[in-house]
């Protein structure tokens, strides 16, 4: 399993400067780690955590269920990525979150650690916000995506958007990166039935710019996806 310490680090680093002090304190802050089966639920809607989840490796997905017991995927996340770090101000969690392949593993800081932190280290504290920021950014880029592209360009934007961020932590191997999902997950996360969805990776495969099979992307022509999607990655930049 990677150092969850060292990513933890890279990816504030990403965006925010962290001092020596602010990483001593970081690398010294207690967790557990808990490994996930496929579509497991490490949070259910309607909880009370009392601890933040860090993805450490493997993909997991923020998720709501409406009362017909259908899924509709929020967001999905990569290492590094904090899906629930706003369970430290909110009373009772509004979404569910589940593992999406078999080597999903979490770190778990309890939440009276974190504020404590917070309290010390004012420079982190303003990492983390930004953290949430970013993660709000991502979900209003795919309020957008699902209710004002076609198929096609949502399909191809969602695309774009995991190979972006997984290249951005070292997770694109090649022109590829994973995204292990079978096709009715994608369709509940891009709002397409499953003839939609089945149509549109056709209709992808043929332009010549994407394959999606096996739980992978593999892009085979960055600028003509992109401008399939209508991808700019701004919003993805702190």
């Amino acid at each position: 399993m990677p150092n969850l310490y060292d990513i933890l680090v890279a990816k504030l680093a990403s965006h925010s400067p962290v001092s020596a002090e602010d990483e001593a304190e970081l690398r010294a802050l207690p967790h557990r780690t808990r490994e996930l089966g496929p579509d497991e639920d490490l949070v259910r809607q309607g909880e009370m955590p009392r601890v933040s989840v860090m993805l450490i490796e493997g993909e997991v997905a923020r998720y709501h269920v409406l009362p017909t017991g259908k899924r509709q995927y929020l967001s999905l996340h990569l290492a590094g990525d904090w899906p629930d770090l706003q369970s430290l101000f909110l009373r009772r969690i509004d979404h569910s979150l589940c593992a999406l392949n078999d080597g999903a593993a979490v770190a778990l800081f309890q939440h009276d650690h974190l504020r404590a932190l917070l309290a010390r280290q004012p420079a982190t504290a303003q990492a983390l916000w930004r953290e949430t920021l970013l993660d709000a950014a991502i979900f209003r880029a795919a309020i957008t995506n699902n209710s004002a592209r076609s198929a096609k360009a949502r399909m191809a934007h969602l695309f774009c958007e995991i190979f972006y961020r997984a290249k951005r932590v070292g997770l694109v191997e090649g022109a590829t990166a994973a995204l292990p999902m079978h096709q009715s997950q994608l369709g509940d996360t891009l709002g397409m039935a499953l003839v939609t969805v089945n149509r549109t990776l056709r209709e992808l495969r043929r332009t010549g710019s994407v394959d999606f099979k096996d739980g992978r992307i593999f892009v085979l022509d960055w600028a003509v996806l992109a401008a399939i999607g209508d991808f700019d990655p701004d919003y993805l930049k702190a």
